[in-house]
């Protein structure tokens, strides 16, 4: 049975071209994903226009420009929008896309009918966005790349603050911690948010991933905790599944070698399927907490296990004693457990080297 989420996050990898979101789509099925996500944005609502790049950007598209100009090149209409939708509809893979303005994210919610969305690390300490997230009333994955667990805190009181405050009350920090300390905004919080670990670069340095902080935000928090990953390589989101991560979020492209400033730090198609199965194997390895033999194993203890057998001839009435006892498998006679007991034990019967102690 399948317990962790899994996302392929097709981002902005189309680049701009609505041929290539498809083609995403189809990649995200193959390999299994349950849920294919891209990003929602009006580049003139997102970034001012002397905004620079981060340094992967220039460093991943060769290119120096603005924050706008590469933006603007990676919008997908909203028309696009509908038809990746229905596409991902007809397949069967959930559709998910993140929002970084409010525009798009009324977009998602009233056009598209989108029922889950995503709050990305840039957008943590963005509260009034945060707040029309949970407005919105939908399920929320919150990522935290780059936060303080008080960042995290404040985020999560706001959107218990959106989830059961009236309409009428003032948003304020006050309120914010009032919601968040409720009983009635705390249980909103556990039916409706999963919070996700992520180390926000690309690609994440592996000594920089510390996975175990995932374990510290399910703990902090006490809710479904998950890892987004931007490190190479498929190693560390499977490691993060045998951590107990109930959703797995992972960027991926068509190719690598793309201009764009994503592609270098996702998977292929072929990772990404190799990913999936993985995760998937770990899921069932992880089966029960109970220690005790297995059904497969039962048959096998006889042939594995040893017992006690002659070593040499044993006459009627002879003690056992070290010489004349040896332990060798099957494990089918009297346990080794008893080797000492059985030394002051004469033989009811007699035995040849080789057979099993019947006494």
């Amino acid at each position: 049975m399948s317990n962790t989420l899994i996302i392929a996050e097709a981002g902005v990898n189309h680049n701009g071209d609505e041929g290539l979101a498809f083609k995403l789509i189809d990649e995200a099925h193959k390999a299994g994903a349950d849920i294919v996500k891209f990003q929602t944005f009006k580049a003139k609502n997102l970034v001012t226009a002397e905004a620079g790049q981060a340094d992967y950007q220039v460093k991943n598209t060769q290119k120096k420009e603005t924050q706008l100009e590469m933006l603007e090149r990676l919008e997908l209409s909203y028309e696009t929008h509908h038809k990746l939708v229905d596409y991902c509809a007809s397949l069967g893979i959930e559709f998910l896309s993140t929002a970084f303005d409010s525009e798009s994210l009324d977009f998602l919610v009233n056009e598209l009918g989108l029922n889950k969305l995503k709050i990305p690390s840039g957008e943590l300490t963005n509260a009034p966005l945060v707040l029309e997230h949970a407005r919105t009333g939908c399920e929320l994955i919150v990522s935290t790349g780059m936060a303080t667990l008080s960042e995290i805190e404040m985020a999560l009181g706001v959107i218990a603050f959106g989830y059961t405050a009236s309409a009428a009350t003032m948003p304020s920090i006050l309120e914010f911690q009032k919601a968040y300390a409720s009983d009635a905004g705390q249980q909103a919080l556990k039916d409706k948010i999963t919070i996700l670990h992520c180390t926000t670069e690309y690609p994440a340095p592996a000594e920089e991933i510390n996975l175990r902080a995932m374990d510290t935000l399910g703990r902090a928090f006490e809710l479904p905790a998950g890892y987004s990953d931007h490190s190479e390589g498929i190693a560390i989101p499977i490691a993060a599944v045998a951590r107990g991560a109930l959703l797995i979020e992972k960027h991926f492209t068509l190719d690598k070698n793309m201009e764009g400033p994503d592609h270098k730090a996702s998977l292929d198609p072929t990772e990404l399927a190799a990913m999936v199965k993985a995760i998937r194997q770990v899921e069932v390895a992880l089966g029960s907490a109970v220690k005790a033999p297995t059904i497969s194993e039962v048959k096998n203890k006889a042939v594995a296990r040893k017992s006690l057998v002659a070593s040499k001839a044993i006459k009627v009435g002879e003690y056992f004693t070290s010489e004349n006892l040896v332990v060798k498998r099957p494990g089918q006679g009297v346990s080794p457990y008893k080797y000492w007991e059985m030394k002051s034990v004469k033989a009811t019967k007699g035995y040849k080297a080789g057979d099993l102690i019947s006494e």
